[in-house]
């Protein structure tokens, strides 16, 4: 008996004004990648969909939290101080706290546009890697 492999659905979450997220749909396009797309602002991911996110990271929240938006900088709390519930539940609440756009396969996650990852990570032979 042949077993055959089961291709993941890619979730794209974006944000159409945001350049790197128009690079990476145009590389998805331009590559016959097909992806489930989420305005990132519209239909955020729940903290749920966060938590998966997190647990394939290499440096867990670091490489998801956008340090330089004005957003985080306007924070009135330490994350520090938060539990990861409340941590989670902020972030899917407010998504602009968010690095994007944010790929994922379930099993695979490229934060940011990175050509290179997303052709190794992407193409059928791609080992399950994280890049940021």
């Amino acid at each position: 008996m042949t077993a055959v492999a089961v291709e993941q659905k890619l979730t794209f979450f974006t944000y159409p004004s945001c350049t790197s997220c128009r690079k990476a749909k145009s590389w998805l396009l331009e590559n016959g990648i097909s992806f489930e797309e989420r305005h990132l602002f519209k239909n955020p991911p729940t903290a749920q969909e966060l938590l998966d996110i997190i647990k394939m990271t290499t440096n867990g929240l670091d490489e998801i939290l956008s340090t330089r938006s004005q957003k985080f900088k306007g924070l009135d709390r330490d994350i520090n101080d938060m539990t990861v519930s409340e941590l989670l539940e902020m972030l899917s609440d407010e998504p602009r706290l968010l690095k994007r756009p944010i790929l994922t396969d379930g099993e695979n996650l490229i934060i940011g546009y990175n050509a290179q990852a997303m052709k190794k990570i992407l193409s059928p032979r791609g080992s399950k890697r994280t890049c940021a």
